[in-house]
């Protein structure tokens, strides 16, 4: 696993140790910041189930402004920290050891970009959006929320305050696009 483009393109990224994360494959990553790369600069993310921090760290290496990395596994959180060590980015970021879900639902920060990808097959996804829908103002204007879950995984959600623009798929990855709804932008 490496930063593909950036100030920190080719530094090696550590994993977690044992399994309890699931990286993103650069066959994911590589179209994924191909379409965000326009965007990136200034561009504040929430890493919600951050991992091995891959795609904050992506994000802050081609010019995103700030990155906020969620964890509840410890070793996530040492392994994001060495990570962004590694990238000389840490300066960027914060690294926060809590729940995704008492974050969102206390935080009043907003954001341009949420990356949600928890564990699979638990259907934590579909709570982290319905958590997300209730507490709009964490997305700021324009922004977007990007899930990344196995096909298997997916149902269609009526958010209200949210919807779905698009779908790409990558072998047994699927990223799956929100925005907000013209109601939630007015509030």
């Amino acid at each position: 696993m490496r930063v593909i483009g950036g100030t920190a393109k080719g530094r090696a990224l550590k994993s977690v140790p044992g399994d309890s994360t699931r990286p993103i494959l650069d066959r994911v990553k590589t179209p994924l910041f191909d379409m965000l790369r326009a965007e990136l600069p200034g561009m504040k993310l929430l890493d919600l189930f951050g991992g091995t921090g891959a795609v904050g760290i992506e994000a802050l290496s081609q010019g995103a402004e700030h990155c906020v990395f969620l964890d509840t596994n410890a070793r996530a959180v040492e392994t994001i920290k060495a990570n962004l060590e590694t990238t000389g980015l840490k300066d960027k970021a914060e690294v926060r050891h809590t729940d995704a879900f008492v974050y969102l639902r206390n935080s009043t920060k907003s954001f341009d970009l949420l990356y949600v990808a928890p564990p699979q097959y638990e259907g934590i996804w579909i709570e982290a959006m319905r958590t997300i829908a209730e507490r709009p103002h964490l997305v700021a204007p324009g922004g977007m929320i990007i899930v990344q879950i196995d096909p298997k995984e997916y149902e269609q959600l009526d958010l209200h305050t949210f919807s779905e623009t698009k779908q790409r798929r990558y072998g047994n990855t699927v990223l799956v696009f929100y925005t907000p709804t013209e109601r939630s932008a007015e509030q």
